[in-house]
């Protein structure tokens, strides 16, 4: 049984090969909904897909190689995503925000493909997994931190 010293090492030093497989999941999934079950993705969706589609590259590449001094690159991508997606599940959930009208052309922002449980929605999922990438750089970046002291 671990303690919770070695829990917190294992997860750290884990982190980086989990964000990389939270963005595939999240890249994966959203090529899932498009190509597979068809729904068509709306402006909004689009620009998300912007910020986590290079992410699965990204963090892949550096899983590889064990680069752990990424978080410059890959924070950014996901604090924007993340941003955009809390704007989007807005726009679905909160009637003051569909009347803010990003999408002029195609599929409407405030559309809801799924509704799980009623609240999960696919800007809900894409900010999970933004989220959860976001989490995992800072874990890593305190392992490295951490490390530099000893």
């Amino acid at each position: 049984m671990m303690n919770n010293s070695s829990k917190e090492s294992f997860i750290q030093k884990y982190a980086l090969y989990a964000a990389w497989i939270v963005s595939v999941i999240a890249t994966l999934g959203s090529l899932y909904f498009s190509q597979i079950k068809g729904f068509v993705p709306c402006e909004l969706c689009w620009i998300q897909r912007i910020f986590m589609y290079p992410l699965a590259i990204i963090l892949g590449i550096a899983a590889f190689y064990n680069e752990i001094h990424l978080k410059k690159y890959v924070l950014p991508l996901s604090l924007i995503g993340g941003s955009i997606s809390i704007y989007h599940y807005l726009v679905q959930k909160v009637p003051g925000f569909a009347e803010v009208k990003p999408c002029i052309q195609g599929v409407p922002c405030n559309m809801n493909y799924i509704n799980w449980f009623g609240f999960v929605t696919i800007p809900f999922l894409a900010l999970t997994a933004f989220t959860l990438i976001s989490i995992f750089m800072v874990l890593l970046h305190m392992n490295v931190r951490k490390n530099k002291s000893k």
